[in-house]
């Protein structure tokens, strides 16, 4: 039996229950999920709205709670992050001092990405900590650099195309050919350029640039972002960040020697 703590916060228990409850039943409304914790409606409401917001939860047209990213994605796939956040803390800070815009860092776990750093930048209209936060790995740049990186039979065994997708396990893997064929056609477009951008309808009103850390032996360990309002990346801008981005990781390829995916 496991005791309760001594001082236990009711609000973080509650949370942890509908993480529970949204992973075993599948679905949840308001209604269900104030009567499961006993306590009213507006609380309820309030506790799926933060999981809404990292992503542990999203909210479909029915207005029920389902399961999200942060839920089903590996959280760091067994990869020491936390070293590979040290090496590139002092280039994210660098960066963030020469853009003046938010500088991210993530990694890729299948069909997914997940940020596990952020250097904010002092702008009042600026791109906010995203740590923890889970996007499709072929909408957001950083997802996009690394789906680059691999091979066209490694993008098949990701992706369910055309008559497959009747069998993919989740929607993100499901894609009609038309789409299979815009996401090769714009990977070829970010192998040769080097550096990713992200899809307009990725996030409301931000835009970001990317591109992929490789260490010594030229494995993709991980993604560094700038990302701003689209009302001051314009395509002169993503064009000179893309470019300092790509001079950043050439020099990191020395400090990631000792980096390796496990």
């Amino acid at each position: 039996m496991k005791n309760k703590p001594p001082y236990a916060l009711s609000s973080v228990d509650n949370a942890l229950v509908l993480l529970h409850l949204l992973r075993d039943q599948g679905q949840l409304g308001v209604t269900e999920a104030a009567e499961a914790l006993g306590v009213v409606r507006s609380t309820a409401h309030r506790l799926l709205s933060m999981l809404v917001y990292r992503d542990f939860a999203i909210r479909d047209e029915s207005h029920k709670y389902r399961p999200g990213p942060s839920l089903f994605v590996s959280a760091v796939e067994h990869r020491p992050t936390s070293e590979l956040t040290r090496i590139m803390l002092p280039h994210m800070h660098a960066l963030r001092d020469r853009s003046d815009e938010s500088v991210q860092l993530s990694i890729r776990s299948g069909r997914w990405t997940r940020f596990i750093a952020t250097v904010e930048c002092t702008q009042y209209l600026r791109v906010g900590d995203r740590r923890g936060t889970v996007l499709p790995a072929r909408a957001a740049s950083g997802g996009r650099a690394l789906l680059a990186e691999l091979a066209d039979q490694q993008l098949r065994d990701l992706y369910y195309v055309g008559e497959e997708a009747d069998a993919a396990p989740d929607d993100e893997a499901r894609l009609s050919q038309g789409e299979w064929n815009a996401l090769a056609h714009s990977l070829a477009l970010i192998r040769m350029k080097g550096y990713a951008v992200s899809l307009p309808d990725t996030e409301p009103g931000v835009r970001a640039v990317s591109v992929a850390l490789h260490n010594e032996i030229g494995d993709a360990v991980g993604a560094l972002s700038i990302a701003g309002p689209t009302s001051r990346m314009n395509s002169g801008t993503i064009e000179k960040l893309g470019a300092d981005l790509l001079a950043v990781a050439q020099r990191a390829t020395t400090g990631l020697s000792g980096y390796r995916e496990t």
